[in-house]
C-alpha cells in the first residue's frame, strides 16, 4: 500500500496515523469509532511524564455485543502482532472490560520487563444504535469502552 491509502486523523495535538497494513473496510469502521472520543481524551502523558503526540494503530480488536472475558482475550491475541511503538484500538460495550483491561495494562507494567504495555486511552462514549451495528451486536447499547494500548520499549 501507498503512503496514500494511509489514514491520518488528528485529535487535539495529536495525530493518529491508521496502519497502512489495515484494510480499507477496517478503516472506514475505526474512523466514526475514534471520532467519538472527545479530543480531551488524548491529552494524556506516559508513565515519564512525556506527551504521546502521535499514535499508529497496526490493528484493531471489535469486541461490542462480546460478554466478558472475550473482549480481553482477543486483545491479547491480537497484541501478539503488535510492535514495540504501535498501537491497538479496541472497543467494546461490556463494562468489566474497561476494569479487565486496564488491570491487564497495569500488570504488564509490573511484569512484562520487554514491552509493557501503556494504556493510552481509556474512555467510555455515549453510542447511538448507528454507532454499534455490528454482526456480534443486534441491540441498542448505550456505552462504547474505548482503548488505545501501545506496546512501549523498557528502555
Amino acid at each position: 500500500m501507498s503512503a496514500d491509502n494511509q489514514s491520518i486523523i488528528v485529535r487535539g495535538s495529536h495525530t493518529i496515523y491508521l496502519s497502512e497494513s489495515l484494510s480499507e473496510a477496517a478503516q472506514q469502521l475505526m474512523i466514526p469509532l475514534l471520532d467519538l472520543l472527545p479530543t480531551a481524551s488524548f491529552n494524556i502523558n506516559d508513565s515519564a511524564g512525556l506527551a504521546q503526540a502521535s499514535i499508529i494503530i497496526k490493528d484493531m480488536v471489535d469486541g461490542r455485543g462480546l460478554a466478558c472475558p472475550m473482549p480481553l482475550l482477543k486483545t491479547k491475541v491480537a497484541l501478539r502482532h503488535v510492535a514495540t511503538g504501535e498501537s491497538l484500538y479496541v472497543v467494546a460495550t461490556d463494562p468489566n472490560s474497561q476494569a479487565d483491561i486496564t488491570a491487564f495494562c497495569e500488570q504488564s507494567q509490573k511484569t512484562d520487563t520487554i514491552n509493557p504495555l501503556l494504556l493510552v486511552i481509556n474512555q467510555a462514549t455515549a453510542a447511538s444504535s448507528e454507532d454499534i451495528t455490528t454482526a456480534n451486536s443486534k441491540h441498542s447499547v448505550d456505552t462504547i469502552y474505548h482503548f488505545i494500548i501501545t506496546k512501549t520499549d523498557s528502555n
